[in-house]
């Protein structure tokens, strides 16, 4: 009998190193990894940074994929494929980094333990977030917001600390 496969939204960054690899790097690990299949990758976009901005900017991006894993296994998985890509980790919150690996949502569950957050808690305060999973389903719904992530992104794109450009 197969595994039930369950639909995540990942999103993906990096401000260390060569960027764009780091990520196509981290999209390859994750494709590698027997619980996961990458569907969709969106554009990659070139972002300020959020919380601590004295750091280079963020090459980001949004990924949608199909895991039998459920979301505590996934987020083992994405810390694992985090710390095989970057030995050292970030050096505290916020910090610059190689690979970074967020679940924005898995399914339509509504999740909050010590350790994980689904819908990921920040998700609609971030651009670097939003734009990204808008080339990828612009109308998928918050569940807890109940918008689309078009309107979501909408509400905040005006703001100068949130801007976000297209890559070539």
């Amino acid at each position: 009998m197969m595994e039930p496969k369950f639909t995540a939204f990942l999103s993906i960054g990096s401000n260390k190193g060569g960027k764009k690899e780091n990520l196509n790097q981290a999209i390859d690990c994750l494709n590698q990894h027997k619980m996961i299949r990458v569907i969709e990758v969106s554009s990659f976009y070139r972002t300020q940074p959020q919380n601590f901005e004295d750091q280079d900017w963020f090459i980001n991006a949004a990924l949608k994929i199909e895991t039998p894993a459920e979301p505590e296994g996934l987020l083992d998985i994405l810390k694992l494929i985090e710390h095989s890509l970057d030995k050292e980790g970030k050096s505290f919150r916020f910090g610059p980094r190689i690979i970074d690996l967020d679940i924005i949502f898995y399914q339509n569950l509504i999740l909050k333990t010590d350790r994980l957050e689904i819908p990921h808690p920040r998700m609609q305060e971030r651009c670097f977030v939003l734009r990204p999973m808008c080339d990828i389903e612009a109308k998928i719904i918050h569940p807890v917001l109940n918008k689309t992530m078009e309107q979501l992104l909408k509400k905040i794109e005006k703001q100068k600390s949130q801007e976000v450009i297209l890559l070539d």
